[in-house]
Formats: C-alpha cells, sequence, structure tokens
C-alpha cells in the first residue's frame, strides 16, 4: 500500500516541476530578464552560425573592450566578460573608448570601435581589430588602425552591414558646414578597413526632438526586412532627451544616394516615465534563438535626473526586448509598453 506521505510527496514534485515548466516557457517566449548587463551603454550582439551570441559594449571606465560569450540572449546576464584590448598609454587610442561593435567578416572577427587621444580625449576617429580565431573571445587581436573618412573631424560610431553583395559602413561625423553637429555618412567599403571614395551624408539632425542638448545623429544600426534596409539611429543629448529615430530606402535603392533615404519625422522610440525607462538609445539587433524572432538590445537608465555630464553618468544599462512588424512591413518598437510586454504584443 503506498503511504499517504509518499502521495503527497510525488504531488508536490508535480507541482513544483509544472511551476518550473511554466517558467521555462515564458522564457521561450522570449522573456529576457533585464537589464542584461548592468553599466553597459551602445550594446552591441553578434550571433555566430552555431547559435552562440557575443556582446560587446562601452564600459563606464571608457578604457577597454571586453567580450562576454552565451548560448542565449539571457545568458548574456552571467556570462563572464573576457577583456581582449586595452587603451593606449599615450597618442592615438588613448581616451574615450566608445561603442564597439564586433562582426564577422568572411571567416575573421573585427572589433569596430571610436576612440580619443590619450593627449585630446576629444579627438575621436574610429579604429578597428582583427582575429582570425574561431572564438573572438581566444587568439590573439591585431590593430588594424584607423579607419580613415574624407572629413574625419569627429568621427565615431561606425557599423557595418552587407547587401546585395555588396559591403558597406555607416559611421557618425560633423555633417554641416553650418551648424556644430553630427550625421550619418554612409560608404562602400573596399575592404573590411577601408572605405570607397564616394561619401555622402543621409541624415543630419532637422527636427525638435533631434537637437535637445547637442545637434545630434549617431549610433546607427542596420536591419533589412520586408523589402526596405532600415537604419536606426540615436538624437540629441545622452541624458532623458536621448532617443531612436528611423531612416528607411527601398531595397533596391542606390545607397549612396541621399534622396534614396526617408526620415520618420517623428521618434520610434523614447523616454517613458511611467516605465521608468529614460534615454533609450544605442541599440543594435539580433535574432532569438529561433532564428526568426527580432531583438532589439539597446541601453537605458532607470532614473531621469542626471548630475553633471551625462557621458560620464555610469548607469546606462544593457536591455533586451523583441522587436514587432506592422502589417505594412514596419517595425514597431512598442514604446508605451515594457520589455516584457512587447513580447507577447501581436502584430498590428
Amino acid at each position: 500500500m503506498v503511504s499517504t506521505h509518499f502521495c503527497r510527496n510525488i504531488l508536490v514534485a508535480v507541482l513544483l516541476l509544472a511551476g518550473f515548466t511554466t517558467n521555462a516557457q515564458k522564457l521561450k517566449r522570449n522573456q529576457f530578464m533585464n537589464p542584461l548587463a548592468l553599466q553597459r551603454a551602445d550594446p552591441h550582439v553578434w550571433k555566430a552560425e552555431d547559435g552562440t551570441y557575443y556582446f560587446v559594449a562601452t564600459v563606464p571606465e571608457y578604457d577597454r573592450l571586453e567580450i562576454r560569450r552565451a548560448r542565449t540572449i539571457n545568458g548574456i546576464k552571467d556570462a563572464l566578460p573576457v577583456v581582449v584590448w586595452r587603451k593606449h598609454g599615450k597618442g592615438a587610442m588613448g581616451n574615450h573608448i566608445w561603442a564597439p561593435e564586433l562582426h564577422q567578416i568572411d571567416g575573421k572577427w573585427y572589433i569596430y570601435f571610436a576612440a580619443g587621444s590619450a593627449e585630446d580625449k576629444w579627438k575621436i576617429r574610429k579604429y578597428a581589430l582583427s582575429n582570425a580565431s574561431a572564438d573572438p573571445t581566444k587568439g590573439e587581436w591585431k590593430e588594424e588602425g584607423e579607419i580613415i573618412s574624407q572629413r574625419n573631424e569627429f568621427s565615431l560610431d561606425a557599423t557595418t552591414f552587407a547587401h546585395q553583395g555588396q559591403r558597406y559602413m555607416i559611421w557618425v561625423d560633423r555633417a554641416s558646414d553650418k551648424v556644430r553637429n553630427t550625421g550619418l555618412y554612409i560608404a562602400k567599403m573596399t575592404s573590411p578597413t577601408t572605405l570607397g571614395d564616394k561619401q555622402v551624408v543621409i541624415s543630419q539632425p532637422e527636427f525638435a526632438w533631434e537637437i535637445q542638448g547637442h545637434r545630434v545623429n549617431e549610433a546607427p544600426a542596420v536591419l533589412i526586412r520586408n523589402g526596405k534596409v532600415f537604419v536606426t539611429f540615436s538624437a540629441s543629448a545622452t541624458d532623458a532627451n536621448y532617443c531612436l529615430g528611423l531612416l528607411w530606402a527601398k531595397e533596391g535603392a542606390d545607397l549612396l544616394d541621399p534622396a534614396a533615404w526617408h526620415k520618420l519625422p517623428e521618434p520610434v522610440f523614447y523616454s517613458n516615465e511611467r516605465l521608468k525607462r529614460f534615454g533609450p538609445g544605442h541599440n543594435s539587433f539580433t535574432l532569438a534563438e529561433d532564428g526568426k524572432t527580432d531583438v532589439m538590445l539597446y541601453h537605458a537608465r532607470d532614473y531621469k535626473e542626471i548630475k553633471g555630464e551625462p557621458l560620464y553618468d555610469p548607469n546606462r544599462h544593457t536591455r533586451a526586448r523583441v522587436l514587432r512588424w506592422t502589417k505594412d512591413g514596419m517595425p514597431d518598437f512598442g514604446q508605451e509598453l515594457d520589455d516584457h510586454e512587447v513580447a507577447q504584443k501581436k502584430k498590428k
């Protein structure tokens, strides 16, 4: 005869297992354990062919580059950072180490990042490292030097993407001779570290939400979907005014023709006091573990008021959220939803 005590234990075990299964199912529905990385701004993630996620971001000390390796997006939270490069003690690449991006191109790893000089932290330029190892957290990272562009005055936030057999770079520099601002440039790449001669501005600040504190368009991120090339970018100062805007061009357009690009007149993702989300921006895109669901990583603070220069407030934390799509093929950023709610939102 089976004892009552034994039956109770079996029932408890079944209930616990049911609870565990429910929690696991919630995670499978792209519920992210936010924040994924404390005090990590400008997040960028690369999903390798074997499904491994490699995460890089700006550290608050602005002094090094590090990579985290995880099997899942949520795994980034507990992954140990591996320092792969540190700033120079003098000269170029000696200060303000900003906005790294990790890309695998023709079987080789590249990190693109911005840096000032040890003697002048505002002499910002874009640089590259390379690594031929299979795992970018291992092997030797080689300094490829500066990626030189034509204006090259305040050059940062480089991203790269391949489209219809051609590789491009979009980056940031001064974009006007009339006002002090930053805008987005695009060029074809002749190699992973060199740019073609035609380099054009595709966006610079023009709307009120792009000029709060500073006149800024920066931090481009590319996503090609639904017959369009989408580019998100960040605008205004890095306090609660920071926000995301959106550009798009038709998939078959000449991407080096400024007229091919269309800018939405309103920001698509911005501070939401009710959700305690302030200054969201500098995002990147990846795919969830299912290989189908688009995911956006971004940074934000959970408070509005900042003492001193916002750049030196360390509490921009990395978060992840599902990116949905409208029926007409435009991205839906879920401005009024928190990171968990947007995962359950249906298409409009």
